[in-house]
């Protein structure tokens, strides 16, 4: 929370203490990790995709001023090539954001040409007077006259303890993707989006915006203490609701909402510590990333003048694999664990070794599970096979996502959504695509199916993809869901997948 002290007058001084990071998309979204990806990218072999999504749950509709990344947060991507658990390569983003139409209403505003003052406009706005700009077509020039609210970012590469400023090889500006307002503000969003695609040099591109809410999963239904939907399974899925990759049996809560992306595709060789692209049976092919986000550790609130943020960053959040700090992570240590490194995750060796999910698996649904304490997760927490090439050091048990940077992608028609247990060696947890079904695969994993065949349960929610298409290129995920036409998908509605589809079963 935040530790008040009083000074004179107006002057209000805040010291940024810990956020409980269970709370903290609520108490603090603009730092909130949503979700983390590391891939080589599907259409070029020689690059990793990264992905950094913060800011969850976003209402597409929530104007007027929508939800813009925070100017204060320092976001970064780490990445350790060399088994450590500490980063050898950092990507750091900060944001600027610009208010270029101080008494538009709305962040975002424009319809066809422009709309003008009627006829019988009352004085003083004479008729012909514009009210409303243009539709927004382009992220400068005339196109973008209806942004009232832009937001510029700088990309820092830190590499050997070198900082060097990634900049656009086109010159001008990097320029945040805006939320998709609806189709009359944006008639060509996916258009519009696209020019957020940036080169930054030496293979590097880069993409910061809004975007639609890859994850995909029945999180209200898990968090009722494992009340899944019997119509989809029961916690344990049928043979055939499991096996089919593109039909959801349970409502995605993640539906209809956007989050904010930052992707970084970089080529290979800048990240393994041979400076090569290398074999998948090379130990040095695999690296591990993790997300974390950061603020300044002193606030000192001026109302009405603008707030001042000094001092050192202090992390807020960390992410590595998803649902690590939900599913493993006591309440107590939250807080903890969100603003530790990762080479220090030591400390939460019992929570990782013995994962009390594990347990209330066992107690709900009355399956087996591996004795403690737990090995088989090492795999997830350590560079070990099968994601890592035997003979690589395993270096210290530390939640990063590993990436063999030496697998390649897997064509979009044999892609599996439960990835390296469903033989596809591409997906998670090798790394992790946006199209993976982490919660299954996860939670499976905690269950035991590590531990070999005797722990094959086949635990999952019955919301197998996500409600909109991913593509193909980068910067992968889906464009940001229109305000004027989302749509969350709840239980008893029909569209579970895709809008389409049988309803969605409410028991």
């Amino acid at each position: 929370m935040f530790r008040i002290a009083a000074t004179v007058g107006a002057l209000v001084g805040f010291v940024l203490a810990p956020l409980v990071a269970g709370f903290a998309a609520t108490e603090d979204p603009s730092a909130e990790i949503s979700g983390l990806f590391a891939f080589v990218s599907y259409d070029d072999s020689t690059k990793v995709t990264l992905i950094l999504n913060v800011a969850p749950f976003q209402e597409p509709g929530h104007g007027p001023l929508y939800h813009p990344f925070d100017d204060n947060v320092l976001y970064s991507i780490n990445v350790d090539n060399n088994d450590d658990a500490v980063a050898d390569v950092i990507f750091q983003v900060r944001f600027t954001t610009t208010i270029q139409s101080p008494k538009q209403t709305s962040a975002f505003l424009g319809a066809g040409y422009g709309i003008v003052a009627p006829a019988n406009s009352p004085s003083p706005v004479s008729p012909g007077t514009s009210l409303v700009p243009p539709a927004i077509t382009a992220l400068t020039g005339p196109g973008a006259g209806g942004m009232a609210l832009v937001q510029t970012y700088t990309v820092t590469m830190i590499k050997g303890g070198v900082a060097t400023s990634l900049t656009n090889s086109s010159g001008g500006s990097l320029i945040a993707v805006p939320t998709n307002a609806g189709p009359r503000t944006m008639p060509d969003y996916p258009a519009l989006a696209s020019q957020g695609v940036f080169s930054l040099g030496s293979g590097i591109r880069v993409f910061a915006g809004a975007s639609d809410d890859p994850a995909y999963m029945d999180q209200g239904a898990f968090y009722d203490s494992l009340n899944f939907r019997t119509g989809a399974g029961g916690g344990i899925l049928s043979g055939a609701a499991d096996a089919n990759d593109f039909v959801n049996t349970a409502a995605d809560y993640h539906s209809g909402y956007n989050v904010n992306s930052i992707a970084i595709e970089v080529p290979i060789a800048v990240l393994t510590a041979t400076g090569t692209t290398l074999p998948s049976t090379n130990s040095a092919a695999t690296i591990g990333v993790w997300g974390t986000t950061a603020r300044p550790r002193a606030l000192v609130l001026r109302a009405p003048l603008p707030p001042i943020y000094s001092g050192s960053f202090s992390q807020l959040r960390r992410m590595g694999h998803p649902l690590i700090h939900d599913l493993l992570i006591g309440t107590g240590s939250k807080d903890l664990w969100s603003m530790s490194p990762p080479s220090s995750d030591s400390q939460f060796l019992t929570a990782y070794q013995d994962p009390v999910l594990a347990r209330q698996f066992n107690a709900v649904y009355g399956i087996a599970i591996p004795t403690p304490p737990r090995t088989d997760l090492l795999p997830l927490l350590t560079y070990a096979p099968p994601i890592a090439a035997p003979g690589t050091t395993p270096g210290p048990v530390a939640d990063m996502l590993r990436l063999n940077t030496g697998v390649s992608p897997t064509p979009e028609g044999y892609r599996k959504r439960m990835g390296l247990l469903a033989g596809d060696g591409a997906g998670y947890p090798n790394g992790r695509r946006v199209s993976d079904d982490v919660f299954d695969i996860l939670t499976r994993a905690i269950a035991g199916i590590l531990a070999g065949p005797t722990f094959n349960y086949e635990i999952g929610d019955g919301v197998n993809t996500n409600d909109v298409p991913f593509q193909e290129t980068f910067p992968y995920v889906a464009w940001a869901q229109s305000g004027r036409s989302r749509r969350h998908i709840d239980p008893g509605e029909a569209g579970c997948t895709e809008g389409a589809g049988a309803a969605c079963p409410t028991n």
